[in-house]
């Protein structure tokens, strides 16, 4: 691990049962959510995670915050491994790591005001001593997120979708955590408020100087503020780079389709429609046999049917799993 890599994830697997029988259940097969993913932040840095819907980037986030138990690999946090920690071991990681969710409007509780909702992880942690000293510290926290203290005895529906949002990132970031994970933040908002709330994102993570892991299928707002992009495909990583680089120069046939297929703002480019694939994504129960994007890839080989290929090194920090390369 370098100095500045203070999140390093090795081999992360997760695998759900799939249980059949009516008195006595048994597993029959997995779910392969998470198969073998390595990745490392530093601080001050944002690492993106790409792919389609069911790729299994979600559940990559919920692992390396211990909300699922992984089925094995590392996740090693300040030089400590915390993948086999249980519930009570995890207390003191806690407050270094916060997520946001999607959906505001389901993240929050309903029946909770906002000053409520906000200062339970400071009365939690022992940050403040009492709900009147939280009252303090949480109207300069709602400045910082561009709302009003006297949001603090509002419910969330008396909120627009973008201030929900900006409430939960007030949530996350109110007991300073190192590391934020951004699950889909913006997917659910317009266009403008996503703006607002990228721009907000950055702010904050050079005052906390903490890492981000931003989980999207939005490809712009990926390349505008990740460091390195790591692009998911039925679980596995299949090419991970530097944010220009690889946005650039993408190598893996699903990262071209990928960016292939994403919309360009303006009327008069042409698509090259040979490159965007066809097919569904397969069954992440019964995956096929060598590389899995083999049914998809339009240049498709022998060798590909029967072995999965390794993440390589092509270029300076940019690695691709590719039999082409």
């Amino acid at each position: 691990m370098h100095n500045n890599e203070f999140l390093e994830v090795k081999n992360l697997k997760k695998f759900f049962p799939i249980k059949a029988g009516f008195l006595f259940r048994h597993v029959v097969a997995h779910v392969m959510a998470v198969d073998d993913v390595s990745f490392s932040i530093g601080k001050n840095r944002t690492f993106g995670l790409v792919g389609e819907s069911g790729c299994g980037k979600s559940t990559v986030g919920r692992c390396v915050l211990k909300l699922i138990e992984p089925t094995d690999g590392q996740i090693v946090l300040n030089g400590e491994d915390i993948a086999k920690r249980k519930d009570r071991q995890l207390l003191r990681v806690r407050r270094e790591m916060q997520i946001v969710f999607q959906d505001p409007t389901s993240s929050l509780n309903p029946r909770m005001t906002v000053g409520q909702t906000l200062s339970e992880p400071l009365l939690f942690h022992g940050i403040v001593k009492n709900k009147s000293e939280a009252r303090d510290v949480l109207g300069e926290l709602l400045l910082s997120v561009g709302m009003k203290p006297y949001h603090l005895d509002r419910y969330p529906h008396q909120f627009s979708g973008g201030q929900r949002q900006r409430i939960a990132i007030a949530r996350a970031i109110t007991v300073d955590p190192s590391f934020i994970v951004l699950d889909e933040p913006t997917s659910a908002l317009d266009v403008s408020v996503q703006a607002q709330i990228i721009a907000l994102l950055k702010k904050i993570q050079q005052r906390l100087n903490a890492g981000y892991l931003f989980i999207s299928h939005d490809l712009s707002v990926v390349r505008f503020i990740s460091d390195e992009v790591g692009i998911m495909y039925l679980g596995k990583i299949v090419e991970t780079g530097d944010s220009d680089e690889l946005f650039d120069h993408p190598l893996h046939p699903y990262s071209q389709a990928l960016l292939e297929a994403a919309p360009v703002p303006n009327p008069r480019v042409r698509r090259d429609r040979k490159r965007l694939i066809g097919g569904q994504v397969p069954s992440p129960i019964n995956r096929p046999s060598g590389c899995f994007f083999r049914t998809r890839c339009p240049r498709v080989m022998k060798i590909c049917e029967s072995d999965f290929p390794a993440l390589r090194e092509v270029a300076p920090g940019h690695k691709v799993a590719c039999h082409l390369y």
